[in-house]
């Protein structure tokens, strides 16, 4: 089968271009024509050696998955054009030329050809499941379907767009005290290797019993300084090893129950969970998604929770069986009763979409919250903390200095 470009022309006269799978020119002009398509011309494209085809296939094209806020403006663009009258392999093409990102164009391009040969939207991005989602997937195959393909491209723009906004946040909010705490870190391992060893061989020369807190800095510092190679093994076989037990089944089921209920952290990890299953429940709903598929997708979108996970599938299996959604999400002992009861209201009401939109934007502020006193107690915290431990050190170094000065103080 033979690959041929053709230009077309739309309903206002406007020219495009494309792409066609098929075995002679005839077929290919015949198969266009067959769906309403005005070709102005028609060409084979010329075939490309196997080593061509190797260095394609090759170069990564759909293999990466690319930014949350390009994905979004995509989304956004491409219902723009569509609500406005341009033909969906235009539209799409044109947006795969003039793409600003270097991963999404060559992938925007080839979803073009593949429509183009006759294929669908939702089949055509399924093809690339590292850059197009479940959600994706089962919003554009719900507005393929319900002849509303611009508004449900729209209900994606938006669910990246809260989704990109919520990751900002919480990298912002993290990311001074990382960087606090790495460079404190690095002055306070300095002074250990560096400054420490100096004042060891003072110690030394003078022959005196040092304290205790000294002793373990001196130990420590000679530890790093002689043995950095073990430290670094011992420090990677322990990372391994927990690697390696959160692999198994078991293990990853208790570093995920940890992530949920641990001090601190365990409540905004959890509310985080919540929003985000609320906030694409509410999105698929109002594209139109059955709420099986919803569900079918939620139990993809969540894997990196096996808690949630298994709760989603508990609570399919149940809503499959006849029972109601809420029913089925309170039966699983996971999720709280605020969120099953507002569903259940959302049920009776005949308005569960609207209902799980104004519960998320409530774990939304919740989110927010938590963020906000975080970023304002962690610098404290973290000056504080690690200022202690350098006026530890810088103690241990002192004592014996003292203790020296106190001896020719009294020799004197």
């Amino acid at each position: 089968m033979a690959k041929f470009s053709y230009t077309a022309q739309d309903a206002r006269g406007r020219n495009y271009k494309g792409f066609v799978d098929a075995d002679t020119k005839e077929a290919a002009l015949e198969f266009l024509q067959n769906k309403g398509t005005l070709v102005i011309e028609i060409a084979q494209v010329a075939a490309k050696s196997p080593f061509a085809s190797l260095l394609k296939a090759s170069s990564g094209v759909g293999n990466v998955k690319v930014a949350g806020h390009v994905m979004a403006f995509f989304a956004e663009q491409l219902s723009t054009l569509i609500a406005g009258g341009v033909p969906l392999v235009r539209a799409i093409s044109l947006l795969g030329e003039f793409s600003t990102d270097k991963n999404l164009g060559p992938v925007l391009l080839a979803i073009a050809r593949d429509i183009a040969g006759g294929n669908s939207l939702h089949g055509s991005l399924e093809k690339f499941p590292k850059i197009f989602d479940h959600t994706w997937l089962s919003m554009v195959q719900a507005g393929e379907v319900g002849g509303h393909l611009s508004e449900a491209l729209l209900q994606v723009a938006k669910y990246v767009k809260s989704t990109e906004m919520l990751k900002s946040k919480i990298i912002t909010a993290v990311t001074y005290p990382a960087v606090l705490f790495i460079m404190s870190m690095g002055v306070l391992i300095y002074f250990i290797v560096g400054i420490v060893p100096t004042f060891a061989s003072i110690f030394k020369d003078f022959d005196m019993e040092l304290p205790p807190l000294t002793q373990l800095i001196l130990v420590i510092s000679t530890t790093i300084r002689e043995h950095l190679f073990l430290v670094i093994l011992g420090i990677v076989g322990v990372c391994v090893g927990f690697y390696l037990l959160i692999s198994t089944p078991s293990g990853r089921r208790m570093w995920h129950k940890f992530h949920l209920s641990m001090p601190l952290f365990g409540k905004f990890i959890s509310n985080i969970y919540f929003e985000r299953i609320l906030s694409t429940m509410a999105t698929l709903l109002n594209s139109g998604v059955s709420i099986i598929n919803v569900l079918n997708v939620m139990e993809e979108a969540f894997e990196s929770n096996v808690l949630i996970q298994d709760a989603i599938i508990a609570a399919k299996r149940d809503v499959a069986s006849g029972k109601s959604i809420s029913e089925s999400f309170r039966k699983t002992g996971v999720f709280p009763g605020l969120m099953t009861e507002m569903m259940l209201m959302g049920e009776e009401s005949g308005k569960l979409p609207s209902i799980m939109e104004t519960l998320s934007k409530f774990y939304t502020e919740q989110i927010n919250q938590f963020i906000a006193r975080f970023s304002a107690l962690i610098d404290p915290v973290l000056v504080v903390g690690i200022g202690a431990i350098i006026a530890v050190v810088v103690l241990s170094i002192f004592m014996p200095i003292f203790k020296m000065s106190q001896i020719g103080m009294s020799g004197a």
